[in-house]
């Protein structure tokens, strides 16, 4: 548990340094387009430096408080009005700050007389200057959301429709098919109790796909559940001196997930796993949560030899890579590790 904790933190750290880098960047940009476009013959540069460093300082911290508290908590819940004293107010509160930090800085760092100091010119440049920038890239970084998430919305609409269209041209009456396994079954000889359990192992698994699988999210323990009937009846086939594990830990009832994500990879792990005879062959599949975050592991041995058209093929795979994409943006970190003698797979999943 402990190992799982330091994994998914050092995850979490990565995602949030490269967001910080990205930020760093465009007030890096920004600074330095502010000093060429508003340096001008009267100052020199190192004035320039200095004062649009300051002004960089408030119309940021201006953004930020905009950007995580406004935005999200007045203006999205339509609380315009309130919305709209808070953002003047954040304006403010930056153009009056700025004036005791502009005297200082004409003051002690370029020795300027106070007497040509004028706090209210200052204050008014500071005001106009703040609300426009701020009001600029707010603007623009909310018509960038908005189209990012129309967009967004689109595409799901779109392969909803497409996967609707696919499913229903593929669609076969359930009813019909459930009383032929149930005929199957009831011809099965009775002494042959595994392959009567099996069959019932996988009208289960259909009914879950069948049924349960409609919708965006399902509970954690169902989808264990459908993993441990395919896994039993995978047992079955594949050579009883590979050793199979498959171990949850952290698994409570409130936790939903995407239905038949983590089965590709599982699917994938029986497909190409070999035997070894003087190696210890092995498929471990391991599902561990811990508070918010899901981290799902599959580790298989497989023979160093595949044939192209075996290891060209992965649709499963790229399936699960898109609905991820679709399903958990940001919110995901994907591994997939492929060495000449074993495969494996690392899926977590961040905020539950």
């Amino acid at each position: 548990m402990i190992s799982l904790v330091s994994q998914n933190t050092y995850n979490v750290v990565r995602l949030k340094h490269k967001a910080l880098v990205y930020h760093l960047l465009f007030w890096l940009l920004a600074y330095l387009f502010w000093i060429y476009i508003f340096r001008n013959g009267t100052l020199v540069f190192t004035h320039a430096l200095t004062i649009q460093f300051c002004y960089l300082i408030f119309i940021a911290g201006n953004y930020y408080y905009n950007s995580l508290f406004t935005v999200p908590l007045l203006l999205n819940r339509k609380k315009y009005a309130v919305f709209g004293l808070s953002f003047l107010a954040g304006i403010l509160a930056g153009a009056l700050l700025r004036v005791p930090v502009s005297y200082a800085v004409n003051a002690y760092l370029f020795h300027t007389s106070p007497l040509v100091f004028n706090p209210y010119r200052v204050f008014m440049d500071s005001f106009l200057n703040i609300f426009f920038w701020v009001v600029l890239i707010l603007t623009a970084k909310l018509i960038a959301e908005k189209i990012t998430s129309q967009r967004y919305i689109e595409q799901i609409e779109k392969e909803r429709a497409d996967n609707e269209l696919n499913f229903l041209r593929a669609q076969f009456n359930p009813h019909f098919l459930f009383n032929s396994i149930n005929s199957i079954y009831a011809h099965i000889d009775k002494s042959n109790k595994n392959a009567r359990g099996m069959l019932l192992v996988f009208s289960e698994m259909l009914r879950y796909q069948l049924y349960e699988c409609n919708v965006e999210q399902i509970g954690l323990e169902r989808e264990i559940n459908y993993i441990r009937n395919y896994i039993a009846l995978q047992k079955s086939r594949v050579d009883e001196r590979i050793n199979i594990a498959f171990n949850t830990d952290g698994v409570t009832d409130n936790i939903r997930v995407a239905p038949l994500l983590f089965i590709a990879f599982i699917e994938n792990a029986f497909k190409y796993v070999g035997f070894n005879e003087f190696a210890d062959n092995s498929i471990d599949i391991n599902l561990q949560v811990n508070e918010d975050i899901l981290r799902f592991t599959v580790f298989n041995t497989k023979d160093s030899f595949i044939s192209p058209a075996e290891s060209s093929s992965g649709l499963g795979i790229a399936n699960v890579k898109r609905r991820l994409e679709l399903l958990y943006p940001d919110r995901h970190l994907l591994k997939i590790e492929n060495s000449e003698n074993d495969y494996f797979v690392e899926l977590t999943l961040f905020e539950l």
